[in-house]
Order: structure tokens, then C-alpha cells, then sequence
């Protein structure tokens, strides 16, 4: 994914094509597709795409048992969600500004940004749809006016543009790198340096495609900065500001420097759960941006949420 849409789940209406490689030869086609879509989308939901002529295999439709052979080509024209699927929805919303071009809110661990194939309700979107009557539409029926985005579990500072002109200035912002973006981890380990950036390529994980990591092959430029603002001797807590936005990117980066984050079901530790935050202990703190049509340089900040206080408490105390 590009910079303006970072962190989370793909939506649906796209063409999605893979080759086979030797590696993955003799896989089933429903269980290949499955592992190389996001979280949210299951193998009975690609089975169903299947059946329905969506999936083929050398421009040849399949069935769900098919067994791949090396170098084949497998496209799936995922089924687009109407219009008449995606309906606001009376989801409370923290809303830390808004105007007649940009809404900012304060996103919660556990709620999905946009619909995709798989979930069409419960999300930020839907929520958003309620209160707003006036959103861009540049990102289509699925993503009014969504800029960027975050992870499911990672809660924080989210814009969203209510018209094209809005949506065009923040998008430009974030390709340009303009845009401050500064979150709050708390990672597994002692960061022995106060202060460093990260820069390293990241792409899709070979072996599942739901994951990213840090590869040569494929991989886009990836910065991250990290500044220590508290030690725990086997934890730290981090302030990491992003200069580019890709996909899980403070989540890989910090599992590439061997302190990946608490509670983070993906890239963190085998078995290491944390006690009080459900989901990968980050938060997305600090959002910037120059309003869309004064120019205004406006600065927005979010207070970490309860679950990582009391994580954070917890470890103060011990």
C-alpha cells in the first residue's frame, strides 16, 4: 500500500494476481488465497468467491480442492460490496475536531477504519456515514473520506477529508511526507539507544501474505524514528514518529529490531501476552497537518488509552 493508505485491512473491488511458485506448488487454491489476504476475510468467505466464478486459475475458473502447480497464474476479481451494504451506523465517535473540510477523531482499539470484504459493518466508516453527510468521495463507496488509516487494534489520531478538495491537500501532505504522525509503544526489551530511525525496505512476507517484513526483494522504502521516553529494564516505552506510512510498518520495524510490541498478535512474542491491552500496545498520539484551505499548520494530540495506562501503572508499580 502507498502512503495514503497505511496500517490496516485491504477493501474489496480489486484484482487480486498471484504466480505460483515452486514453493508454494501442491497448496489448495482456497487455503493459498486465504493466507495472502488480510485479517477479517476467512477461508469459507474465499470458498464462496470460488463458487462464484470469482477465482481462476490460467483464466480458468476452479473449484476450492484444486491443487496449484508451479507456475500458474491465479487472479481473484474480489466481489465488490454495493452501496446499499454500507449503512451509517449510530457508533458513538471521540471527535477531536471538525469543520466543513476535515474531521479528526480519536479511533478505538478493536474498530475496524473501512468495510471490506468479510465485515461491512462496525467500522469507522459506517460510524462516520451517521454523522457526516458530507464526505469525500475519492476512495469510492467503501472509504468515504478516508485519507489513512490504522490498524484494527492500534487506537489513536485518524483524519478524514469531507470533500475532494480536502481529500486531495491531506493525501498530497502525507506523499509528501508532510504530515506528523507520532505514536506511543510499548515494546518487549531494553532499547539501548535514546534515540535512532529505522530505515529499511518493507514488503509482503513470502511464506504468508497477511504479514509484512523487512526484504530487499519487492520492499518499499520505510522510515521510522524512535525516541526512548521511559525504561522498564525488559520493556521500553517509545515515542516513533513515521516519515513514510506503510502497512504494519511500526510493527515490523520494531520486530526488526528485536523489540517488537507488547501484546502484538502478529509480530510479537510467542506466547507473551500483555495483561491489560488486547491487541498490539500502540497509539497513535500526535496527528499535524496544514488545514486544506487556510494553510493553518494544526496539531492535534490524544491521550494514550486506559488499557495502556494501566499497562504502563502496572509496570511503574511492580
Amino acid at each position: 500500500m502507498d502512503d495514503m493508505l497505511e496500517d490496516g485491512e485491504e477493501a474489496g473491488a480489486e484484482v487480486l494476481e498471484w504466480t505460483v511458485t515452486a514453493d508454494e506448488a501442491k497448496a489448495r487454491i482456497d487455503k493459498y488465497i486465504a493466507d495472502r489476504l488480510p485479517e477479517g476475510i476467512s477461508r469459507s468467505q474465499v470458498q464462496q468467491w470460488i463458487s462464484g466464478g470469482h477465482v481462476t486459475v490460467n483464466e480458468q475458473p476452479v473449484k476450492a480442492n484444486r491443487k496449484l502447480v508451479e507456475g500458474e497464474q491465479v487472479v481473484v476479481r474480489v466481489p465488490d460490496l454495493s452501496a446499499v451494504e454500507i449503512e451509517p451506523e449510530d457508533i458513538p465517535l471521540n471527535i477531536v475536531y471538525e469543520d466543513a473540510d476535515v474531521i479528526v477523531v480519536n479511533k478505538a482499539r478493536g474498530m475496524v477504519v473501512h468495510p471490506a470484504a468479510g465485515h461491512s459493518s462496525g467500522t469507522l466508516v459506517n460510524a462516520l456515514m451517521h454523522h457526516c453527510t458530507d464526505l469525500s468521495g475519492i476512495n469510492g463507496e467503501l472509504r468515504p473520506g478516508i485519507v489513512h488509516r490504522i490498524d484494527k487494534d492500534t487506537s489513536g489520531l485518524l483524519m478524514a477529508a469531507k470533500n475532494d478538495k480536502a481529500h486531495a491537500s491531506l493525501s498530497a501532505q502525507l506523499k509528501d511526507h508532510t504530515v506528523t504522525r507520532k505514536y506511543i509503544a510499548l515494546v518487549h526489551g531494553n532499547i539501548e539507544h535514546d534515540h535512532g530511525t529505522i530505515d529499511a525496505p518493507i514488503g509482503r512476507a513470502s511464506q504468508n501474505r497477511k504479514m509484512f517484513t523487512v526484504t530487499d526483494r519487492n520492499g518499499k522504502r520505510a522510515v521510522t524514528h524512535f525516541a526512548v521516553t521511559e525504561r522498564f529494564g525488559d520493556f521500553t516505552v517509545a515515542e516513533l514518529r513515521l516519515e513514510t506510512g506503510r502497512t504494519h510498518q511500526i510493527r515490523v520495524h520494531m520486530k526488526f529490531i528485536e523489540h517488537p510490541l507488547v501484546g502484538d498478535p502478529m509480530y510479537g512474542r510467542v506466547r507473551a501476552k500483555a495483561s491489560f491491552v488486547k491487541g498490539q500496545a500502540l497509539h497513535a498520539a500526535i496527528l499535524g497537518f496544514e488545514h486544506p484551505t487556510t494553510g493553518e499548520y494544526m496539531e492535534f494530540e490524544a491521550p494514550i488509552p486506559e488499557d495502556m495506562e494501566q499497562e504502563l501503572h502496572a509496570l511503574r508499580n511492580r
